[in-house]
């Protein structure tokens, strides 16, 4: 077989003609030290803060201290094979995560990357996990309310859309269910959930998941998660993740609900990463901006101006204290970056008053802005009503022979914290929380037993909702209170069936 000349110079023709000369350059650094999700590499010169980084085995990290003589990365992942000595090379990427309509209803880490085990998410978008927050001229005067469905919160420390309000109290006073009834009221409201857990069990996130998909209420929300077993990077990124996913849909016009469940536990793998990359301790041993750690994250929540399409993201931070002590180093940061705060006592709530907030040292900044001129005038004398009712509940122990006014003063107060009960996982509409408290504020409860005070309400939202349901629907629509008299007769007929009822 010979071999023909002009065919061997075809082929290298061929060859040459498709050969592109193209240089790839990288920026490689080398790993001098490991340990406890944190590397330190030298070499790489011209990273950035924040900047995306890959170690030779794939694992990404977070470039965080940018020294004279090398760089301080997190590492976001196992680094339990990553070894001194070992390559890491630039990506030219800030940190971002994955954005966009398909991650409702989904399950992620602190990564944006699915872990419910329904596959990838169908989206190309992405935005960076850290972002400035809108200027003073991008923003709105908070004036819609986000109706919690809590009787205690929207009539009391009301919240509106685009506002930051703490939830703060000791473990197990009932936060988490707080902010789990908080979700399933924003049902048909127009509003898309985030829920971020930080450091909270995982057996404990996958029961919230099945409670949220059970009452049908995983079709608007998105859970981030970064668990206990994760290393700190992780939980230090979660509520930043959280918040670049909800802009998206604020800058799109959208309302968001951001819940951070809880930010203690995000300050306190802040500080073990702090000290491990050696950046001095300040007070209780944290970093001296950890401050500017959740004021950075929860100036990201806003109500955006008209000409920015007027999108919203409400947060709701929750921070764990200390036997009540709000005054600890955290609480304090998060109280004055917040534009109010619902303290969770857990006397109350082991004295079974559930929700257990505290109207004495809950406020909420925005306060009758958020709510509807409805529920303004049914709650007006709520505050002061349960604030004289404390006072005198506590000399009352002292002596029997009170005055008429006085007891009268106690009975109502009695009734009051009665009707602000509420079972768990069944937030009521505005129309019918009106409807109980103008029946409260107006004596119509005055002389109904405390025992039957939650039948009692019951029955009223279900007889008016049968036979006046006019009302209701006058509530909602003018988010008005009807004429008086109309509400006094509706109650004034119920009340009838339900004495007759409990005489038999």
């Amino acid at each position: 077989m010979s071999i023909k000349a002009e065919e061997i110079s075809a082929l290298i023709k061929q060859q040459l003609a498709s050969y592109q000369d193209e240089l790839t350059v990288e920026e490689t650094g080398t790993v001098t030290y490991v340990g406890d999700g944190v590397a330190r590499v030298h070499g790489l010169d011209n990273a950035m803060a924040g900047e995306l980084v890959e170690f030779s085995n794939g694992v990404f990290g977070m470039a965080q201290n940018l020294e004279s003589n090398d760089v301080g990365i997190v590492i976001l992942g196992k680094f339990d094979d990553i070894r001194e000595g070992d390559t890491v090379k630039r990506t030219g990427r800030i940190m971002e995560v994955p954005v966009g309509e398909a991650m409702i209803g989904r399950v992620v880490n602190a990564l944006g990357q699915p872990i419910d085990g329904l596959g990838e998410i169908a989206t190309t978008k992405t935005r960076p996990v850290e972002h400035k927050a809108p200027g003073v001229m991008e923003r709105k005067s908070v004036f819609e309310p986000l109706q919690t469905g809590i009787k205690a919160i929207d009539a009391l420390v009301p919240i509106g859309r685009g506002q930051r309000e703490l939830i703060i109290g000791d473990r197990k006073t009932g936060k988490t269910s707080l902010a789990i009834d908080t979700i399933l009221n924003q049902k048909d409201q127009n509003m898309i959930v985030i829920y971020v857990a930080i450091g909270q069990k995982d057996s404990t996130v996958r029961t919230q998941v099945e409670t949220l998909r059970r009452l049908g209420a995983l079709d608007y929300t998105i859970v981030v998660t970064a668990g206990p077993s994760e290393p700190a990077p992780m939980l230090f990124l979660a509520p930043y993740a959280g918040a670049a996913i909800g802009e998206e849909f604020m800058a799109n016009g959208k309302h968001v609900l951001i819940i951070y469940d809880d930010l203690s536990k995000q300050a306190t793998a802040y500080r073990e990463l702090s000290l491990i990359l050696r950046r001095p301790p300040g007070r209780e041993a944290y970093p001296g901006d950890v401050f500017y750690l959740h004021s950075r994250l929860l100036e990201r929540a806003a109500k955006l101006s008209d000409e920015l399409g007027g999108g919203s993201m409400t947060a709701l931070p929750f921070i764990e204290t200390q036997a009540g002590d709000v005054s600890a180093y955290i609480p304090t940061n998060v109280i004055s970056i917040t534009d109010g705060q619902i303290f969770l006592d857990s006397d109350s709530f082991y004295s079974g008053v559930r929700p257990a907030i505290d109207a004495g040292t809950s406020v909420s900044r925005v306060g009758g802005d958020a709510q509807i001129k409805a529920m303004k005038k049914v709650a007006g004398t709520l505050r002061l009503d349960l604030a004289s009712y404390h006072e005198l509940e506590s000399f009352a122990q002292f002596g029997s022979d009170l005055d008429a006014a006085t007891q009268a003063k106690l009975a109502r107060g009695r009734r009051t914290v009665e009707v602000l009960k509420q079972p768990l996982h069944k937030p009521m509409p505005v129309e019918q929380q009106v409807l109980v408290l103008y029946a409260l504020t107006h004596g119509f409860i005055d002389d109904v037993a405390i025992e039957d005070i939650q039948r009692y309400q019951d029955e009223l939202i279900e007889y008016v909702q049968a036979s006046h349901k006019a009302i209701f629907d006058e509530i909602l629509e003018t988010h008005n209170l009807p004429a008086e008299d109309k509400m006094d007769a509706a109650i004034a007929d119920f009340k009838k069936t339900f004495q007759a009822s409990d005489a038999q």
